[in-house]
């Protein structure tokens, strides 16, 4: 699904600039799910995300899902880091795996919807929702439009 959501993405964005000559926004996020979370708490996420394009202007559509494969994220300690910023070849040291089995995306209009969503009253009212259902960190990344 991840692939199919990134094409999803990729697809809605081309198609809101050759429609409407904007320069649109993509902003997309994979993140860990809380095993534990309740179906009650995945409604409250699912209700409050489907919500966003009603309540914060710029926001034209949302997609939410599984990934259709996890995104691995690799993490190692801050010493194993700094070799590898030094440009050392041959590094050692510990890892962790997360696996980002969900994501969301958010057709924008532009950049500064963006820039204004995060200070939203409704997107504080979301945020409880989502980190109700999701491990803190998410793999974030924006698509801007041609």
């Amino acid at each position: 699904m991840r692939k199919t959501l990134i094409l999803a993405c990729l697809g809605a964005v081309g198609a809101v600039t050759l429609g409407a000559g904007e320069k649109a926004l993509m902003h997309c996020f994979a993140f860990t799910v809380i095993d534990s979370a309740s179906p009650a708490e995945w409604e409250a996420f699912n209700k409050a995300t489907d919500a966003l394009p009603g309540k914060i202007p710029g926001i034209k559509r949302v997609w939410r899902g599984q990934l259709r494969a996890p995104l691995q994220i690799f993490n190692t300690d801050a010493e194993t880091r700094k070799k590898v910023a030094a440009g050392e070849e041959k590094i050692s040291g510990p890892v962790t795996r997360l696996l980002r089995k969900s994501g969301v995306c958010m057709e924008m209009a532009d950049e500064a919807t963006l820039k204004s969503y995060a200070d939203h009253a409704y997107h504080k009212e979301w945020l409880s929702a989502y980190e109700k259902v999701r491990v803190a960190g998410t793999t974030t990344f924006d698509i801007l439009a041609q």
